[in-house]
């Protein structure tokens, strides 16, 4: 079984799935490269993985959600960009990073 990322984002302060959350997968190492650019659904998924099996490369890589443009905040916000940095090693399995978001607060885990 290959090793993919996917990840979707609730708005916890509404109580639904966050749509239209733009999100960039970027690999920092051996220098920081743009992976992936997507915007999330009407589910709060996106349409594909981000790092699908195939395109799987083991490494330090950064899930940056822009929810500031997503509860249209404004300047100066308090949360803009969510950096959520993980480490993805071969062999693993499926990695799954949900974001559940609020204007003020958010939180991530290592889901199915």
């Amino acid at each position: 079984m290959g090793s993919a990322l996917t990840t979707h984002v609730l708005d916890t302060a509404a109580g639904r799935p966050a749509a239209g959350v733009r999100i960039e997968l970027w690999r920092l190492e051996p220098a920081p490269a743009l992976v992936a650019a997507t915007v999330t659904n009407a589910d709060g998924r996106t349409g594909a993985p981000l790092l699908p099996a195939g395109d799987f490369l083991p490494g330090i890589h950064e899930l940056r959600f822009f929810i500031g443009d997503y509860f249209e905040l404004p300047a100066p916000r308090f949360l803009d960009v969510v950096p959520v940095r993980v480490t993805l090693a071969e062999g693993q399995g499926h990695y799954h990073v949900p974001l559940l978001c609020s204007p003020w607060a958010y939180s991530t885990y290592r889901g199915s």
